[in-house]
């Protein structure tokens, strides 16, 4: 019910919008490159001690070299029909993101590398072994909040990486209780972050990549933040400065120089 009052609110207040962006939401070829900057080079969380909290940490280019496969992971609470759309959804999502991208992307339950558990509140809890085999640098806390989050924390990503920036597995929960729109969003920001754009950007819009949750979908600046960082001029490893005028040249190739 809670969800569902927050989904209801959103969509009276004009947020949670399903159409990409349009005439309202302009962007240049600057402002795409600073959001990418901002986005796939800055860190939401920082790690202090053996917590992560809140901040805005510069960090190394990351991003996938071997093929995502995506597993779904659903809680007994989850009806078969919830099931089957789900899995559409996501496999529908997936081969969007692999054309954007063109990097290997795809549903593959039997050996994955990406986690995707859509689980009730009251399974949430048995998470913790399989997080912790599956992300073994993860801590007990870091564990904790992917399966013990606030209840204003929709959906959370954890991605694992090595030392050169190379994406190598990933976790994702998404809360069952949440209504059709809130649990679809939930599914793009998460699957999209976990490719390799780890922060938020208040400045970001039209983008899912923005906690005023105005997007609640994929948009055309976001298909563009991901065929960026997907380029093979960019490494993973890289640095902001190191980044930076490669993602200034890809910015405006692809939006024609319109500063």
């Amino acid at each position: 019910m809670y969800y569902a009052q927050v989904q209801t609110s959103l969509l009276a207040s004009g947020m949670l919008r399903t159409d990409g962006g349009g005439k309202d939401t302009p962007y240049t070829d600057r402002m795409l490159s600073e959001n990418f900057l901002q986005i796939a080079l800055h860190d939401e969380y920082e790690r202090l001690g053996t917590k992560a909290v809140a901040g805005d940490d510069p960090t190394q280019l990351r991003r996938w070299n071997v093929p995502v496969r995506v597993g779904l992971r659903f809680g007994a609470s989850i009806s078969p029909d919830k099931r089957a759309t789900d899995s559409a959804r996501v496999a529908s999502y997936l081969g969007r993101l692999a054309r954007i991208t063109g990097h290997p992307i795809r549903l593959d339950d039997t050996n994955p590398n990406f986690v995707l558990a859509i689980v009730a509140e009251d399974e949430r809890a048995a998470l913790g072994p399989v997080v912790a085999k599956t992300l073994p640098q993860l801590t007990a806390q870091d564990i904790s909040g992917l399966i013990n989050p606030a209840k204003t924390t929709y959906c959370a990503v954890y991605v694992q990486s090595d030392s050169q920036g190379n994406y190598s597995r990933a976790f994702a929960v998404i809360r069952a209780e949440h209504p059709d729109l809130l649990r679809l969003s939930c599914l793009h920001e998460e699957i999209a972050q976990g490719l390799g754009l780890p922060n938020d950007s208040p400045r970001a819009r039209p983008s899912i990549f923005n906690d005023d949750e105005e997007f609640a979908l994929l948009t055309g600046m976001d298909e563009h933040l991901l065929q960026m960082l997907y380029d093979p001029m960019l490494r993973p490893g890289m640095t902001e400065t190191e980044a930076r005028p490669i993602v200034e040249t890809l910015a405006a190739r692809i939006l024609g120089g319109a500063s």
